[in-house]
């Protein structure tokens, strides 16, 4: 058996001799032994893992995407997440930017147009959805509040020129009545209070099956709280709640619009319909986990 110094060991490891000796006397290194102050350490060692160092890559979707937002990962799921359901959830509200240019701010923070005229609002909300679905991941473990979802609105339309309204309360519950879908909604003078007695009775369980959160987005959408921005807020108030309770999560696609208004129409008649929707959507979004080796339940 041959043995090497502590410097030629620190040079081959790359790393101080602080350190090696340091593995040494935790007996990290088998088969090192002292001669007087000497370290003799065979020259077929392996070198130790650092304690800090991870044991296995993120686990779940939620872990990774907090990892990859973290580093600034380009083309992983968080990636991905970010421009599908931004170009998705903005497309079904009416923007017409196209994936390409949803693409194209997220990843170059600029807008890429020949001879087309863009609707500036539709660049400024593409921007702030990217800043939302950041809030969902950094308080998907968080329990919902009401001051979170008005911070989601208050981000995604900062900016805009709805935002320079008076009328329209940025972050805040409508002043002024509004439909959806030709269907009346909560009175601007019963909102708050039907949001809080929304959420309590959410609240009240600590975990949540898919129908839950389904259910909570069909509430919401009924009450259509804020003057705009009601649809994109309560589908990324879904997304959070899907992370938070270990739910695969889901995208609205375009081709499932339809579909996915019918359902909210006719939740209280046929919940199968929209519950038949989100699964058809949850389904496309596992294979982005299989591609991107997310592990997942069911």
């Amino acid at each position: 058996m041959h043995y090497l110094s502590v410097a030629d060991i620190a040079k081959k490891w790359n790393m101080s001799e602080r350190t090696v000796r340091n593995y040494c006397a935790q007996n990290k290194i088998p088969g090192a032994f002292l001669t007087g102050k000497t370290w003799n350490i065979p020259e077929d060692a392996q070198k130790p893992e650092r304690i800090n160092k991870k044991n296995c890559d993120p686990q779940n979707l939620l872990e990774r995407l907090k990892e990859e937002k973290k580093t600034s990962l380009m083309g992983g799921i968080y990636h991905k997440i970010q421009i599908e359901l931004t170009y998705n959830s903005n497309h079904i509200e009416g923007s017409k930017l196209t994936h390409d240019q949803t693409r194209y701010i997220f990843e170059t923070n600029t807008i890429g147009a020949e001879n087309d005229a863009l609707n500036v609002d539709d660049i400024i909300e593409t921007a702030n959805h990217f800043k939302c679905i950041n809030m969902i991941i950094e308080n998907s473990t968080y329990k919902l509040t009401e001051k979170f979802i008005k911070e989601l609105h208050f981000t995604l339309k900062s900016g805009t020129s709805d935002s320079r309204k008076d009328w329209f309360n940025l972050g805040e519950y409508k002043k002024l009545p509004n439909e959806v879908g030709g269907k009346e909604t909560a009175s601007p003078e019963t909102v708050e209070q039907k949001i809080k007695e929304l959420l309590k009775s959410y609240n009240q369980k600590h975990e949540h099956t898919l129908e839950d959160v389904i259910e909570f987005h069909y509430q919401f959408e009924a009450l259509h709280p804020f003057q705009d921005g009601n649809g994109r807020v309560g589908r990324l108030i879904m997304f959070k709640e899907c992370l938070k309770n270990n739910i695969v999560p889901f995208i609205i696609d375009d081709s499932l619009k339809m579909f996915y208004y019918r359902g909210l129409s006719e939740w209280n008649n046929e919940k199968g319909y929209l519950l038949d929707t989100c699964l058809s959507a949850q389904d496309k979004f596992k294979k982005y986990l299989a591609y991107f080796k997310v592990p997942y339940k069911g």
